[in-house]
């Protein structure tokens, strides 16, 4: 149990004083846990640093700056009760202690990401603990390690990296303003996980804080909860502060391609053979195909484009020939390819601007869109039949901008045992599909018909993607494969709805583990791993 010094009443006056002059109300338990927590920080500087409550000035600012999904940013989105930003240790033991004292559930965010919102929306009272202060990241290149704060964006990472070597590299996602902690909570993928695996299987240790405000490494928390923080999603098992990983060798130059083609120009054919080569070229290799409804060549028509990219990590003359011998269809040609830097590729396939490596520093770099995102693995190929009846349903209306990214897998993904980390999808894959549809937040009103495609594009998919489970992505988090009960005990059975979907058999484990580790099912959400029944379900939570 966590124990904490006596402190003067000085700050929590302070805070009373505060939120009088905002013309604040607050009820009994919101009292009690600014009471709890004002007690536990230092000074009034703290505290205006730390606490962020509804009738504060910056509140807003604060929830909304790192909320990526604007479908969740609505005045009829459920608001935390407070949002905690923590400058050390010691303030994210104190909001674990007073969150769990005065019946706040906590909502962790690192990068605000979660295509569901789980990090910063909750139907109960609740307090978001948000890591945006933990962003250090300390790069070793003598022994090829780094330490990153789980609070760190991916482009900050890469640029640290990049700042000390242009031959070591780190496995992980294409979007630069991905917070680390929810990323590699889910496993993390990018443009060299054929190479290297995935950003969890290149993780070595890890400094988490359990429910019981102990600080704990990979020694301390055992080889079961290290294991489970590794792919077993994020705000289950402890709050996780920082990350050891091991980085990556990479050549002083890459060579990225890029060719389109539109259903006009074969699109269905090619990528109905892209099925057949993708996953069997050499793991330097790294390809995906991105769909998505374009411009015809028609005035006022529209059409589907097929964008097949890739990365090399090596030099053209060899990824042309390489293409030219296994992949003739593509017609990949030299003025489709560039060669770069690793630091510069994370750029090109970030849609970012080539000229500077700054711009991964900049969270705001992306416009924000409301989304929905769906996902499935594909182990046998489709039929053309069946990849034409996807590109028709780009063509809808709803599909203006939406997308579908389909990495092909292989390589390093079929040497990694399946339960190896939480992360089952492994060896037996072709690719992974993920759909993805977006919309303004001035059309919110209208979300539901954009749901809608996603979920009837989800059905007409069914015949051709894995089944028994239908396995599903937990980084591209979707609710509609079922929810645990939020207020109420969430047997493991019920879970397992959802869970199979995303971790197969290791969901068993991940229970086992969650059970140890936090068996009143603090950490919760609606798609948290449950702990077995007996304590929760005779305290009645």
């Amino acid at each position: 149990m966590m124990k904490f010094p006596q402190f003067s009443m000085l700050p929590f006056l302070m805070v009373v004083v505060m939120l009088s002059l905002s013309g604040t109300t607050l009820s009994h338990p919101h009292w009690d846990f600014l009471h709890c927590l004002s007690l536990r920080l230092a000074n009034y500087s703290t505290i205006s640093k730390v606490i962020y409550v509804q009738n504060n000035p910056s509140y807003s600012s604060v929830l909304n700056a790192s909320i990526h999904n604007t479908r969740f940013s609505t005045p009829a989105s459920p608001k935390p009760f407070a949002i905690i930003t923590p400058l050390k240790t010691s303030h994210v033991r104190s909001t674990l202690y007073c969150s769990k004292k005065h019946g706040f559930q906590l909502r962790i965010r690192s990068g605000g990401h979660d295509v569901e919102g789980l990090s910063y929306v909750s139907e109960v009272p609740f307090v978001i603990l948000d890591l945006l202060n933990f962003r250090a990241i300390k790069v070793d290149t003598k022994n090829e390690v780094a330490w990153v704060q789980s609070g760190a964006t991916l482009g900050e990472l890469y640029y640290a990296i990049a700042a000390k070597t242009n031959t070591l590299a780190f496995p992980a996602g294409m979007c630069h303003t991905v917070g680390a902690g929810g990323h590699f909570s889910g496993g993390g993928y990018g443009t060299l996980f054929r190479k290297y695996g995935l950003a969890a299987d290149n993780i070595i240790d890890a400094r988490m804080i359990d429910v019981n405000g102990r600080i704990l490494d990979r020694k301390s928390m055992g080889e079961d909860v290290f294991w489970a923080i590794r792919g077993g999603g994020g705000n289950t098992f402890g709050i996780v502060l920082a990350w050891k990983i091991k980085l990556v060798p990479v050549p002083a130059v890459v060579t990225v391609f890029t060719v389109n083609k539109n259903l006009e120009q074969n699109a269905t054919k090619i990528f109905h053979r892209w099925q057949y080569i993708a996953h069997k070229l050499p793991d330097d290799l790294f390809m995906n195909i991105w769909i998505t409804k374009v411009n015809s060549s028609q005035v006022g028509m529209k059409t589907v484009q097929a964008t097949f990219r890739g990365m090399l990590l090596g030099g053209v003359d060899e990824l042309i020939t390489l293409i030219q011998d296994k992949f003739p269809e593509l017609g990949l040609a030299e003025e489709n390819c560039n060669e770069m830097s690793w630091i510069e590729s994370v750029l090109y396939f970030g849609g970012l601007p080539l000229q500077s490596v700054d711009i991964l520093l900049d969270k705001n770099a992306l416009p924000t869109l409301s989304l929905k995102a769906k996902s499935d693995y594909v182990k046998e190929p489709i039929p053309e039949s069946g990849i034409e009846g996807l590109m028709s349903m780009f063509l809808e209306e709803e599909a203006d901008n939406a997308i579908a990214m389909i990495p092909a897998f292989g390589g390093k993904m079929d040497e990694i045992p399946e339960n190896e980390l939480p992360y089952p999808h492994r060896a037996g894959n072709l690719f992974e599909a993920t759909y993805l549809v977006q919309w303004t937040k001035e059309e919110n009103a209208e979300s539901e018909k954009y749901i809608s495609w996603s979920r009837r594009l989800y059905s007409y998919m069914t015949p051709y993607v894995s089944k028994s489970p239908r396995e599903a992505y937990v980084n591209y988090r979707d609710l509609d494969l079922g929810i645990n009960n939020i207020n109420d005990y969430t047997s493991d059975e019920q879970a397992s709805i959802w869970g199979f979907k995303y971790f197969k058999n290791n969901f068993k484990r991940l229970v086992q583990v969650k059970t140890k580790v936090d068996p009143m099912n603090f950490f919760r959400n609606e798609q948290s791993i449950p702990p077995l029944l007996s304590p929760w379900k005779k305290k009645g939570n």
